[in-house]
């Protein structure tokens, strides 16, 4: 067998792991633009810390090597000069605003290349050359178990060519969106029709990358929104703010007299409360109050508790004030385990016994809190009769079929009576699924109709 010559890797020597354990750490409070907000996933790796590992993977350490077939690199003096300078490539590279800045990437790029092209000059007399140390084409890289598809997205970002597979289908669709689609219309200009009311955009303007594709997808996901809000918008009505409630919440007065659109519901399951006297009372299973924990904009649930009843309101934080201590664990009773406390008479409520109330058909819901969308972030809302009302006004005429599997990584519903998917969803959402599944179905049609035919090359169809 021909030996392969293969200089020592950057990564083998060293790394400037204080910035990449920085950059890593930050991406975690970043949202807009992440790939996690495609999709949880599990042990994701940050994007920071993969695209760093990769490119100290592909990069020649410039330390004198000798004694493997080959002589290379240069004196210890000169090495450390050379590593700062590449560390510096890294410590741009690592950035999250640095994550499309194309200056940064190709200075990167360039160093893959550079030690490619080495490499290949090594191996030149290989009697697979020709095959395997092209220096006109980088290596391509395969992530076998890509999950969330962090390390496939950052080799690509990298310019290597990339393969991504995985057992799981959620996985393999998350990959398919990040890696295998956007390519395939980078630098394309979006050919879907503008919203109403907005200008239609420049035949100069940028659509580099995938900003044309991400245009179209917007323009897309509007019709569709319009659409399920011809049909079953009555189901999602906005909150209009008035004077009243802005009486005991300051941070709703900029609010009144405005619709706020609804980005949320939060419910709790219920359970009767086990104490006779309370018998008739579904009493919520919430494992904590707490809304927010923003500092400043802290926000919570502060159950009101009466005449043998009970009913919520929404607490946001002012002038420092924090939520009660209580707030953090909701109904929850102290200890490890499904065990919570009746809200009316403190009654403890053991595990065993919310699973047979579920089993038996008899666990229920009730309104916690709305979130709507306000000027500068979410807007928390007390609930009303009116809400729940409109929610359980929802009809379905479609179900998901099959049984949930009685053990599952996540934790198991079964035990609780939930043994069919159908059960995991409210009424509303079983409207809303479908709805959004039938405008989908019907986009093709939509933009041949009104002669969007670029758009055919974006589709399936015939």
């Amino acid at each position: 067998m021909h030996p392969i010559k293969t200089p020592k890797k950057l990564i083998e020597v060293a790394l400037p792991l204080d910035d990449i354990n920085a950059a890593a750490a930050r991406e975690k409070s970043i949202r807009h633009g992440h790939p996690s907000t495609l999709h949880l996933w599990w042990a994701r790796r940050p994007l920071a810390a993969a695209r760093a590992v990769l490119f100290a993977q592909m990069v020649n350490d410039p330390g004198y090597e000798t004694g493997k077939g080959f002589t290379r690199g240069v004196n210890k003096k000169e090495a450390t000069r050379e590593r700062e300078r590449l560390f510096d490539i890294i410590r741009e590279l690592v950035k999250w605003e640095n994550t499309n800045n194309e200056e940064v990437l190709a200075r990167a790029r360039a160093e893959i290349r550079k030690s490619w092209e080495e490499t290949c000059e090594l191996n030149k007399k290989h009697p697979q050359a020709a095959e395997l140390f092209n220096p006109a084409k980088l290596p391509a890289f395969h992530d076998p178990f890509a999950g969330g598809g962090a390390i496939p997205l950052e080799a690509q970002r990298l310019g290597l060519e990339s393969h991504a597979s995985d057992l799981n289908p959620v996985a393999v669709l998350i990959n398919k969106a990040m890696i295998e689609i956007p390519p395939k219309f980078a630098g394309r200009r979006p050919v879907g029709p503008v919203p109403a009311g907005e200008k239609q955009t420049k035949m100069a303007e940028d659509w580099s990358g995938a900003r044309g594709l991400a245009e179209d997808v917007r323009r897309y996901g509007h019709w569709m929104r319009e659409e399920a809000q011809k049909r079953i918008g009555h189901l999602y009505p906005p909150v209009e703010i008035t004077a009243e409630m802005a009486k005991t919440r300051p941070d709703l007065k900029q609010y009144v007299g405005q619709k706020l659109t609804v980005i949320a519901w939060l419910w709790a399951r219920t359970v009767r409360s086990p104490n006779p006297a309370y018998s008739s009372v579904q009493v919520p299973l919430a494992s904590t109050y707490l809304l927010s924990t923003m500092a400043g904009k802290q926000a919570w649930v502060e159950p009101i508790v009466g005449g043998g009843d009970y009913r919520f309101k929404v607490v946001v934080s002012e002038d420092g004030v924090k939520p009660p201590v209580t707030a953090a664990n909701g109904t929850k009773a102290a200890g490890r385990g499904s065990n919570f406390n009746c809200l009316v008479s403190s009654t403890p409520i053991p595990g065993d016994y919310i699973k047979a109330e579920g089993q038996a058909g008899r666990m229920g819901s009730r309104l916690m809190a709305v979130v709507a969308e306000g000027a500068k972030g979410r807007v928390y809302l007390s609930p009303d009769d009116a809400m729940e009302v409109i929610a359980s006004s929802a009809v379905s005429t479609w179900q998901p079929e099959g049984d949930v599997p009685s053990r599952l990584s996540g934790g198991t519903c079964f035990v609780y009576g939930l043994t069919k998917f159908s059960q995991l969803f409210t009424d509303r959402q079983l409207v809303a699924l479908p709805t959004c599944q039938h405008a989908t179905q019907q986009l093709p049609s939509f933009f041949i109709y009104n002669k969007w035919a670029p758009l055919l090359e974006y589709t399936d169809v015939p």
